[in-house]
């Protein structure tokens, strides 16, 4: 498959959207613990009483302005384009939650939430490093990601997912003490936090590897 074949990539962008709010929702409906971007918005949507969809979308718009910061000058693709890729997104993870209540993944054995929560993480990595690939657009906080692994750490995956959680990780502790618990964290999330990166990186060799990684800085 040739890079220039838009629509060929855009096809693998709208199933790796899909994927991922799909996986993302496993991961909250398992009750085990999400990645934790998602974590931090699920405590954030607690503490003020906002949707899930509403909350996740101006937590994007937030780090869509904190990453034309990271660039050092105004880019206008990338901006719009984080803008266009968290809207849908946002908003198909609070659907697929809906979706999937019924089934009460939480009410499940530990063992088999764990299962599921771990399926969820891989399907997150996936669908990120197939849309961070496809080089149309992508989520402004894996844009955070991204940036901090190819402008400021070598290329590295896994560091670049890691220091792009320290905001929402402020986030969540200034929620626990304002409401006195904290949502949606468990090992998923500390998966998430030290393995996410890793599983993008093994996923940019493995999973369809024609696609490749496009990066001006």
């Amino acid at each position: 498959m040739k890079q220039g074949n838009f629509k060929t990539r855009l096809g693998y962008l709208i199933f790796a959207i899909v994927l991922d709010a799909f996986a993302n929702a496993l991961m909250i409906n398992s009750n085990m613990g999400s990645a934790v971007w998602t974590a931090s918005a699920v405590n954030i949507s607690n503490s003020i009483h906002s949707s899930y969809g509403t909350t996740l979308f101006v937590y994007a718009v937030i780090v869509t302005i904190v990453n034309q910061f990271l660039l050092g000058k105004f880019d206008g693709h990338i901006f719009l384009s984080n803008l266009l890729f968290s809207l849908p997104f946002s908003y198909l993870v609070g659907f697929f939650s809906y979706i999937l209540d019924p089934f009460q993944l939480n009410a499940l054995p530990v063992i088999l939430r764990v299962i599921v929560d771990v399926l969820g993480l891989i399907g997150v990595s996936v669908g990120t490093s197939i849309y961070q690939r496809c080089n149309l657009i992508q989520h402004p906080n894996d844009e955070l990601a991204y940036l901090l692994r190819f402008k400021y750490l070598h290329g590295s995956a896994g560091w670049g997912q890691l220091f792009s959680y320290t905001p929402p990780v402020i986030i969540m502790i200034i929620c626990y003490f304002t409401t006195g618990h904290i949502l949606s964290v468990g090992i998923g999330t500390i998966l998430a936090m030290f393995f996410q990166g890793i599983i993008i990186g093994m996923s940019d060799t493995i999973v369809l590897p024609s696609l490749k990684h496009h990066y001006s800085f």
